[in-house]
């Protein structure tokens, strides 16, 4: 099986890893958090906005590699507060109106740069 990674200038990146990987049917998302390296935005303290931000980019990055959100087939969501799990998942839910993917989510004791939100996404090509 044939591996191709996907790297794009509009996205931070935190280390050395790819924004995304390719192998086999699957495009692996990695976590991916509220930032928006060509404007210049970083969503640190509004749950609803930050988890926007977050999917569109990832939806952005699932196109770049030739996909999209009706693709995937699992999420991961990691939350800073799982008091926010409802708000997070009102927008969640938009974005995923029909064939809804496999989902976890789970509150993590801390994300990097303590972000309130970041998801990761399996989908298909």
């Amino acid at each position: 099986m044939e591996k191709k990674t996907m790297d794009v200038d509009w996205l931070p990146k935190g280390g050395p890893y790819s924004h995304a990987v390719e192998a086999g049917d699957f495009i692996f998302v990695s976590g991916m958090v509220p930032m928006d390296a060509r404007k210049n935005i970083v969503i640190m303290d509004d749950i609803k906005a930050a988890t926007r931000l977050v999917l569109d980019n990832i939806k952005n990055l699932l196109i770049a590699c030739g996909s999209n959100l009706d693709r995937a087939v699992k999420t991961t969501v990691f939350l800073r507060d799982m008091n926010d799990f409802e708000a997070m998942n009102e927008v969640y839910a938009l974005y995923f109106p029909e064939n809804k993917p496999a989902r976890s989510c789970v509150a993590v004791k801390e994300l990097p740069r303590n972000f309130p939100v970041e998801i990761e996404l399996i989908a298909l090509k």
